[in-house]
């Protein structure tokens, strides 16, 4: 038994540093909040997590029977590591295409772009037209101001493209990034007060308020705007002064 039990230790505590790394390494530099929340990865957080730190140890604990030849204790441990590493690149490509690139103001929104919004052809011309504000592989999030572009033509043909064609959104096109802080104006116009936004519940409401109070802030105050997700949502405090975010929160 105490072989079962170093095979077992050995191999949860190699997966748990394998895991650690990759998975680390991605929350550090992309997936830190509100960035996990947004995208919804906890499923494939979970999927990793099962393979790599329940079933693979386990499996080696079932198997590792002292009395078995080491050569196919060897071969049999080596096919449970492919299958972890195999779950492990899954999840670390996933979280990898979907890792957010961009939190935008764009008209009278806040919204997360990640990279698998992103065409291949559209960040090659913002690398042309907007070295500054394109993305690259190494590209951290960056808070960005996505205006509609100054020519009337291309924004309407933006607009009905997004709205009728199904396109791409002026959000989806790093040329036209422009830097936060040119935004700030604008964004300082379409603040609310938590109990005035209408994609909140009555219960949403309520508990934002009492959040903000403890946060010391006036929850009547006109300094919130909803952050939208993958599918998922957020509620941004700034601070009525400066406009620098002074809270992210959970909308529940």
């Amino acid at each position: 038994m105490r072989f079962r039990l170093t095979a077992f230790g050995l191999h949860l505590l190699g997966s748990a540093c394998a895991l650690t790394l990759v998975l680390g390494g991605l929350y550090l530099g992309w997936y830190r909040w509100p960035g996990w929340y947004l995208t919804g990865v906890l499923h494939i957080l979970l999927i990793v997590g099962l393979v790599d730190l329940a079933l693979g140890p386990t499996l080696t604990l079932i198997i590792a029977n002292p009395r078995k030849p080491r050569r196919e204790l060897a071969r049999d441990i080596a096919i449970i590591v492919l299958a972890q590493i195999s779950a492990l690149i899954y999840g670390a490509a996933t979280l990898w295409q979907g890792r957010p690139l961009y939190y935008t103001f764009s008209a009278d929104r806040l919204e997360m772009v990640q990279a698998s919004a992103l065409d291949a052809a559209e960040n090659a011309r913002a690398r042309r037209e907007n070295p500054t504000l394109a993305p690259h592989w190494y590209s951290l999030p960056r808070w960005v101001w996505a205006p509609l572009p100054d020519n009337e033509e291309e924004a309407a043909r933006i607009v009905n493209s997004s709205i009728f064609g199904g396109g791409q959104d002026v959000i989806d096109m790093p040329r036209y990034f422009r830097p936060w802080d040119q935004g700030l104006p604008k964004l300082r116009a379409q603040l609310s007060a938590v109990g005035e936004i209408k994609y909140l519940s009555k219960h949403e409401k309520q508990a934002l308020a009492t959040r903000l109070s403890r946060l010391g802030l006036a929850p009547g105050q006109k300094n919130a705007l909803v952050m939208w997700g993958n599918s998922r949502r957020a509620i941004v405090v700034f601070d009525p002064a400066t406009l620098t975010v002074r809270a992210i929160l959970k909308p529940d």
